[in-house]
């Protein structure tokens, strides 16, 4: 009997990627003119809204035969810089240089509207508080400028947006600049995905593949969309593919194997997920709901921040590094005269650490143990601490510890430094070249990486901080899983204010001495 060998009912994944993608500097190009463009508009909108009340001349000649300020537009002229970034921080803020995805003429015209006033107020409290540097502290602003700039920059702003959103409707009806996408799952709602993505391109989606939750179907074709994959090998059809989207269109897939394959992914593929709201069971903390046609879907966050936050954060990293960097200043002699007095060796001391989404960077501290240091001895308390053994407390029941105190490794000053958290000083450097951040993280040693579960190197979703919620809220009494707990809790619920709280509760917890 002769015996025939099963086909693989799969299809290559690499077969669907999908041709018609814009090369990936036209979507940068456009944002950067629509941003141009938006910075001429509000120039223009504030020239033309004094021109329309005042009825004065904007420029004039000077005597070398230049252009200057008129007289009576120079209060204006000195607010324009002002306009242009608060104009342009509200249209970000707002979302409205995002040209990915579905987009609705009418939340873009809310939207403009939002952002537009918004913009205004701050204007107008701009232009009562700065006036020009107090250049024209005895002027008195015209009111009415301010709301025809408001009117005249609303019109624009949506003028422009319309055009460009026309722009892109026309180009999808043709297929081109589609984001390539891939539905996991079958049933009614995978069929009705990918049929109201097939029949409303305008919408911006081309599903290019099917996978599977469980083992393949007998075709290799589902609603005619090649399955190209099972839930397991979904990080290698994304790869071989070039999918940008995941659906997760299955209320039966297991969230536990859904979690496992968004880690393998990553966030460093730029890969988006959304889900069915019909799978609430697989939903982290940070989620948020969008339409797809009429389709609802909820956006699984990609990023733990946005960018605006992470500029927000960055620029608070930077401002909060330098002035504290220049407030210890005076002591850096001193602790540096302590270490080379208690012990032989360097003052600093360099050691590789792991940031954020797995990159390695060099950290430096204070040095506080001798240089025949033997790292065997931490690196075997922390496998244990990490696996959660009980010999990793060194404490008691009442009184955990999960810290080597009898360090034999550990200076006497080194011992005085960890007390006060002083050694960690020279890492506001870290913090000022973008290695880290001011609150976040611990920073893990490589070898702890390595016995990390899957689960814990969502640590690594941000910047590791100088400080975080974990070393205010009982640090070396918490086991590690708590650890994890706390750093994934920040990192869901992260704001400017938070990290205020943790900087302030660090100082506290520094005078006291718990830093050891």
């Amino acid at each position: 009997m002769r015996v025939e060998r099963v086909k693989n009912p799969l299809v290559e994944a690499s077969i669907v990627r999908a041709p018609s993608r814009a090369p990936h500097w036209v979507i940068p190009t456009i944002k950067t003119a629509l941003l141009i463009t938006d910075s001429l508009i509000a120039t223009v909108s504030t020239g033309a809204a004094y021109y329309f009340r005042e009825g004065g001349a904007i420029f004039h000649r000077t005597a070398d035969g230049g252009l200057a300020w008129s007289a009576g537009f120079a209060p204006y002229g000195a607010l324009l810089f002002l306009v242009i970034v608060i104009r342009v921080l509200a249209l970000r803020y707002y979302d409205l240089y995002r040209l990915r995805g579905e987009f609705s003429f009418f939340d873009d015209g809310i939207r403009v509207f939002k952002s537009t006033a918004i913009g205004s107020l701050l204007i107008v409290a701009a232009a009562f508080l700065y006036r020009g540097g107090f250049n024209f502290r005895a002027f008195s602003y015209a009111r009415s400028v301010f709301v025809l700039d408001f009117l005249i920059a609303m019109a624009s702003f949506y003028s422009l947006r319309l055009t460009v959103r026309s722009a892109q409707t026309f180009f999808r009806l043709r297929g081109i600049n589609l984001i390539p996408t891939l539905v996991v799952g079958r049933g009614p709602e995978a069929t009705f995905c990918i049929k109201e993505m097939r029949e409303r391109p305008s919408l911006g989606y081309r599903v290019i593949g099917a996978v599977d939750i469980g083992s393949p179907g007998p075709t290799g074709e589902y609603e005619g969309v090649p399955v190209v994959s099972n839930l397991a090998g979904l990080p290698e059809a994304i790869r071989d593919s070039g999918a940008n989207e995941v659906i997760i269109a299955d209320s039966q897939v297991d969230a536990d194997a859904l979690f496992d394959v968004m880690m393998r992914c990553g966030r460093r593929r730029g890969i988006e997920f959304r889900i069915a709201p019909s799978l609430f069971n697989c939903l982290p903390s940070k989620t948020e709901v969008d339409q797809i046609g009429a389709l609802p879907m909820i956006r699984l966050f990609r990023e733990p921040l946005s960018d605006f936050a992470r500029g927000t954060k960055r620029i608070s990293d930077i401002l909060i590094a330098a002035f504290t960097l220049a407030l210890f200043s005076p002591f850096w002699l001193l602790i540096a005269l302590l270490i080379k007095f208690d012990s032989k060796g360097p003052v600093f001391y360099a050691q590789e650490r792991v940031g954020m989404d797995g990159r390695i960077f060099v950290v430096y501290k204070f040095r506080t143990m001798r240089m025949d240091a033997d790292s065997e001895i931490h690196r075997e308390y922390q496998r244990k601490f990490i696996a959660g053994h009980a010999e990793a407390n060194v404490g008691d029941a009442h009184k955990p510890a999960y810290k080597l105190r009898d360090d034999p490794r550990i200076t006497r000053v080194g011992r005085m430094l960890r007390r006060l958290s002083l050694d960690e000083i020279p890492q506001l450097f870290n913090v000022l070249r973008g290695d880290m951040s001011i609150v976040g993280p611990r920073p893990p040693i490589p070898y702890e990486v390595e016995a990390y579960e899957l689960r814990h190197r969502k640590r690594l979703d941000m910047k590791p901080g100088l400080t975080g919620l974990w070393q205010v809220s009982g640090r070396n009494r918490l086991p590690f899983e708590e650890m994890v707990k706390l750093d994934l809790f920040y990192i869901e619920n992260w704001s400017l204010l938070f990290d205020l709280k943790i900087i302030l509760r660090t100082a506290l917890v520094m005078m006291r001495g718990d830093g050891y």
